[in-house]
Formats: structure tokens, C-alpha cells, sequence
């Protein structure tokens, strides 16, 4: 059984199947298959309401999630679902009080089984998909299988430095990450190592071309642009130039033994362009090390996954 973020599933023709009737419901309650439809209501007792096109489908508050019943996940990760696919699985058909039938589901156990089958089989440096739910200043926090949460820090999203995780990524996006550390059941991840090293980031251009970039940071010494989100060069200061804006930037050089690209601002203007695809250069497998810093480089950048 493949494991997934939640929302992949809902659209698939076996997942529209697993919710045709009430005979095909029953065959999810036998194989405990976890499928996907849309929440529609959360009620006073953080009960929710789900769609399954033959019948209404209740998840109990405390089969909402893993630890909703002993307070270590609060009652938002149910809230936040409204108007959105979860998964679960089916653990029976009863009626409701106007003689109705309701699929009473577990998106729980979905998740236990998502921990038991794939999670927990996981070891530091594995690549896996995962997407985005939501931002914050400090990192950002995605679903890795069946709505189960895990934190990318924002110093670990990109080489090149951003000020808010929003500069990266936006709510809903698919991404890979990989995994960093497993303590106590709690899993973070990282992103960078996925994007490419010094080497095949500064392939992408050559000195003498004038190119797209952003501004990241402006210090005394000079302005950071971002070329790629694993590569930024360094243009000496200009006036009238904020961080965030979009820039073309003439090469001037690059330098693989200092890890250096020398830039100059042709000009810098604001515009609210949508995040690109970003150059995945490892989607999949196991990643032991990663060497960020080119061999004639005279600074070592490694990670290392252990």
C-alpha cells in the first residue's frame, strides 16, 4: 500500500470507486483502505462531517487525529480540514437519528497505519513527497502521509537565504524533502540538499549573460541576488533597491574555488511573479551525503545524514 500527502488520493478513479455506494464502502471496512473525500462541517464538539457522495460520513473528535485524545494535538488539525479532503478509513455504517445511513470513519487509524506501514520505516537521509500546509516564520510545517505533520526549518529550505518561507513555497504545493532527524517519533526534514550543489547551479549560466534574479539581503559590502534558490551572487550596493524586488543581473563572473558569483544590477523592479518549478535534482532514494561545495573549493559545506 503507497502512502500519501492528503488530498493526492481524492481525485483518482479507485478512490471515486472505494465511495460509489454503500456495497463499496463496505469493502473499504473489510480491507481497511484508506481513501479520501471532503469535509464539509465541523460541529461544537469538533465532530466532522464528510462527504461521500452515497452517504454522510462522520469522523468522531477523537478519531480525528494521533493524539486528539490525549491532548498532545489540538483540536485545530481537525478544524483546518473544513472544506478540504481527509483520509481515513471506514469502521462502520449505522444511521443517524432521522434513520440515515452514516459511515462512522477514522482518520486515526489511517494515520496509525500510514506510522506502522511507511513512517516508521523511514531512516535520516531518505527522500520522500510531501506538501505544503502551512507557513510560519520560523519553518515550514508539510504533511509527509494521511495529514501526519513534520517541519522543514527555513534555514534548511535553501541555500540561497529567504526571510519568510512564503519567499519559497505557497500552501498546497507538492515538494520533496528529506528526512533529517528522527527524535522521539517526531520527524524534521530539509530541502535544500534536493536542489543541486554550488557546481550544478552556477552550469546554468555563463559569465557575460544578463539574467533574472531576486534580491535577498543588501549589506554594507554589496547586495545579495538570487539566481537559482541553491545559488546567489554578490553585486556591489546600489540605491533605491529593496529586498524582495526582482532584478536583471549581468555575470560578471564565477568563481568555484571561493564559491563567489560576481554580479552587477542592470535594474531592480517589483513584481509579484508566481514561484517556478523548482530544478529537483534528487526526487528519490537515500542520500548518505551531500557535498553543497565544489572539489576546488576552499570551504568544505557538507551534509551529512546518520
Amino acid at each position: 500500500m503507497a502512502f500519501f500527502p492528503e488530498g493526492i488520493l481524492y481525485d483518482t478513479r479507485e478512490n471515486q470507486l472505494s465511495l460509489r455506494n454503500a456495497a463499496s464502502l463496505q469493502e473499504c471496512i473489510q480491507n481497511q483502505k484508506i481513501v479520501e473525500a471532503r469535509a464539509l462541517l465541523c460541529d461544537s464538539q469538533h465532530n466532522l462531517f464528510v462527504d461521500l457522495h452515497c452517504m454522510r460520513g462522520m469522523i468522531p473528535r477523537e478519531e480525528g487525529a494521533i493524539g486528539i485524545r490525549e491532548g498532545v494535538t489540538r483540536d485545530i488539525a481537525m478544524i483546518s480540514r473544513v472544506n478540504k479532503p481527509v483520509c481515513f478509513v471506514v469502521n462502520s455504517i449505522t444511521e443517524d437519528r432521522d434513520g440515515r445511513p452514516l459511515a462512522l470513519l477514522s482518520r486515526k487509524r489511517a494515520q496509525e497505519i500510514c506510522m506502522e506501514s511507511y513512517i516508521s520505516h523511514l531512516t535520516s537521509g531518505d527522500v520522500i513527497p510531501a506538501r505544503v500546509t502551512h507557513l510560519e516564520p520560523f519553518g515550514c510545517f508539510v504533511d509527509i502521509g494521511c495529514g501526519i505533520p513534520s517541519l522543514i526549518p527555513i534555514d534548511a529550505i535553501s541555500v540561497s537565504r529567504i526571510a519568510h518561507p512564503q519567499d519559497r513555497f505557497s500552501v498546497g504545493q507538492n515538494i520533496y524533502a528529506v528526512i533529517k532527524s528522527i527524535e522521539s517519533g517526531k520527524i524534521c526534514l530539509s530541502h535544500k540538499e534536493l536542489l543541486g550543489t554550488w557546481k550544478q547551479n552556477a552550469e546554468f549560466f555563463v559569465p557575460g549573460e544578463t539574467v533574472a534574479g531576486i534580491i535577498r539581503s543588501i549589506e554594507d559590502y554589496g547586495i545579495f541576488v538570487e539566481l537559482t534558490p541553491n545559488l546567489a551572487g554578490l553585486a556591489e550596493r546600489k540605491d533605491g533597491i529593496k529586498v524582495g524586488q526582482q532584478a536583471s543581473v549581468y555575470i560578471k563572473s564565477l568563481i568555484p574555488e571561493k564559491m563567489k558569483v560576481k554580479l552587477i544590477i542592470v535594474d531592480a523592479f517589483s513584481a509579484a511573479y508566481q514561484h517556478n518549478e523548482y530544478p529537483y535534482f534528487i526526487r528519490e532514494g537515500h542520500i548518505d551525503c551531500w557535498q553543497y561545495s565544489p572539489p576546488e573549493s576552499e570551504k568544505l559545506i557538507v551534509s551529512r545524514f546518520e
